[in-house]
């Protein structure tokens, strides 16, 4: 379950990795100039262009994701309570990565049995037959 994550916070981890990859690519294209002088020119030319590309696609994929986060649904987690996104009927907490539902036919807990389970206990469950007086 470590690696199970919102759908939202999957779009976003693809960008950032395109990020560093672009990056990384520019960097060692740019070393190849140090390492190997004129001749590494070549070598930086190809590794700045492949990791320009990977970072405009990091870029598509980052707006992507602002855009879709913009319309998504807000809930709350049952789990953790925190409010999370969700894209789809079916998503998972970007918090506690619990699955949750918008299709009936798909939950296994219905939305009254959450809120029998969410009430709290009223005065007469906690008194336990004792008076205030003794």
């Amino acid at each position: 379950m470590i690696f199970k994550s919102a759908k939202i916070n999957a779009f976003r981890t693809w960008g950032l990795l395109l990020t560093m990859l672009g990056m990384g690519l520019m960097v060692l294209g740019t070393a190849g100039i140090v390492f190997w002088g004129h001749a590494g020119k070549v070598f930086a030319a190809v590794g700045l262009v492949i990791g320009l590309i990977a970072m405009m696609a990091s870029l598509a994929i980052y707006f992507w994701a602002g855009m879709l986060s913009t319309s998504a649904v807000q809930v709350d987690c049952p789990e953790c309570g925190k409010l999370t996104k969700m894209l789809g009927k079916t998503d998972r907490c970007m918090f506690c990565h619990t699955i949750l539902t918008l299709d009936p036919n798909q939950a296994n807990t219905t939305s009254s049995q959450l809120k029998a389970h969410s009430t709290p206990p009223s005065p007469s469950d906690t008194d336990h037959g004792m008076s205030p007086n003794s």
